[in-house]
């Protein structure tokens, strides 16, 4: 009994604020979420300095900076490595790695030393099944507040999609922006989902132009969101 309470996972859920934590990083100390207080934030972590789906995955996210920058979002990384791991590691990267026409890359965005993995536990991010000494790839989108707004998880093996980590970001903010919700697959420009379920108005309402909404049935009705007015909306010029 005592042996499998030990592998109880403890992890915050959507909708929870952000555990807080100090800790060092390659650009200084922070404190967690306090310091990105009105932005959003992304805090993943990964398995290991020196390994090459790791490596992948932070040149992608270092080439992506600036685009999630624009979008109000700060990039926070976290491995259960050492700092002089870190730094050599990152260092590495930019002075010798080049993968898919991405070179000479400089991660400038802290990335945390969590030797003690009191971070990581904190987040659930040490999955006994998959590794109790490495930290899977789990990644937390935390807004303005605070708050935990979304959790990804992907195991050791599997590199994560950074076009869909930018997508949710984008379609949170959305959300929040102009009441709605979104729809599978959705992108800026493609119509939008209208809550709550019965908000369509009447069908002669319809015809007559006074709901700019189309209704499938009472539960599901979008409407169209100009994909200029989400983005002017949203990234910062």
């Amino acid at each position: 009994m005592e042996e499998n309470q030990e592998q109880v996972v403890s992890m915050p859920r959507i909708g929870d604020p952000a555990p807080a934590f100090k800790a060092v990083t390659t650009q200084g100390e922070i404190n967690f979420p306090a310091d990105y207080k009105g932005q959003w934030v992304i805090l993943f972590s990964h398995p290991a300095d020196f390994t090459p789906v790791c490596t992948s995955e932070f040149m992608t996210f270092a080439s992506m900076e600036k685009q999630f920058d624009q979008a109000n979002c700060k990039l926070v990384g976290l491995s259960v490595d050492g700092l002089y791991s870190h730094i050599a590691w990152l260092r590495t990267i930019k002075d010798k790695i080049e993968y898919k026409g991405m070179k000479d890359v400089e991660v400038k965005f802290p990335l945390i030393e969590d030797i003690t993995m009191e971070v990581a536990k904190k987040y659930g991010m040490i999955q006994p099944g998959e590794a109790t000494t490495k930290a899977v790839r789990a990644v937390f989108f935390i807004d303005p507040k605070g708050m935990i707004r979304t959790i990804i998880y992907y195991p050791l093996s599997l590199g994560r999609n950074f076009d869909e980590l930018y997508r949710v970001l984008i379609a949170l903010q959305t959300a929040d922006e102009f009441g709605i919700a979104t729809p599978a697959d959705w992108r800026p420009g493609d119509d939008v989902i209208v809550p709550p379920a019965g908000s369509c108005g009447t069908a002669k309402d319809r015809m007559e132009g006074k709901e700019d909404m189309h209704c499938y049935d009472w539960f599901f009705c979008t409407k169209k969101l100009d994909k200029e007015k989400v983005l002017d909306t949203i990234l910062k010029k």
